[in-house]
């Protein structure tokens, strides 16, 4: 079995109050991939500068911060992905006014980081949690992007009733599709992207909190898959 690393935890800062108004605040979002039928998750490579990374960048004005993880993952992976719902702790309350049973599985940031960029500006960070695409989906979209001249279409989310056995079988045993010069930017241009175990991600990212993202990541998937199964077994 994959494991999901022995290497301590990090853990969260005290509490903080800030206040940056919108010309002094950047909002962005990363996202760790998994291939769910490899154990593998996308890791990103820095071939000029030599260093590893999960894809990240700002969200665009007024795309919602799951989107944005999921188009930078594309952008700097070339790998077309969606969140996904896991088992997570968080403290965001269910909707007041929905009649449909709670789900026991989120999409939430699994880590939120706040850094500067310069003196005056704030960057925020949101970590979330996706997979690719199941072959036909992949197919379909990469079909309606080049009748629109390239310009990215956001993926279906992930069926509500769909189990993570029955999303592995859709597979069908295929690789996922890298595409190529998805970058928007010179920068971008030099990004290379592998699928890595999980334990071989952890080691390219040790030392930043981008590993404990993956393993968050792995460790929700694998509690999923035996909550769904204990399930089907009951």
């Amino acid at each position: 079995m994959t494991t999901a690393g022995t290497q301590p935890r990090p853990t969260s800062n005290l509490p903080v109050i800030a206040n940056f108004d919108s010309a002094h605040l950047t909002i962005g979002a990363g996202v760790a991939i998994f291939h769910l039928a490899t154990s593998c998750v996308v890791v990103c490579y820095h071939s000029k500068e030599k260093y590893w990374f999960l894809p990240k960048g700002r969200r665009d004005a007024g795309e919602d911060s799951g989107t944005g993880a999921e188009r930078e993952g594309f952008e700097e992976s070339g790998y077309r992905n969606r969140l996904l719902p896991i088992p997570l702790r968080h403290r965001q309350p269910q909707a007041h006014n929905s009649d449909a049973a709670v789900s026991p599985f989120a999409i939430e940031p699994v880590w939120t980081q706040l850094m500067p960029v310069t003196r005056s500006t704030q960057y925020m960070l949101f970590w979330y949690i996706a997979e690719t695409l199941p072959p036909e989906i992949e197919q379909s979209l990469s079909q309606m992007s080049t009748q629109a001249n390239g310009v990215y279409m956001v993926p279906p989310p992930y069926p509500a009733t769909m189990t993570l056995a029955e999303r592995v079988v859709l597979d069908k045993k295929l690789a996922p599709v890298r595409h190529e010069n998805t970058g928007v930017d010179a920068d971008e241009a030099l990004y290379e992207s592998y699928l890595l175990s999980i334990d071989e991600a952890q080691q390219k990212l040790s030392g930043t909190i981008m590993a404990d993202v993956v393993r968050t990541g792995w460790e929700a998937i694998q509690t999923r898959m035996e909550m769904e199964e204990n399930s089907r077994s009951a």
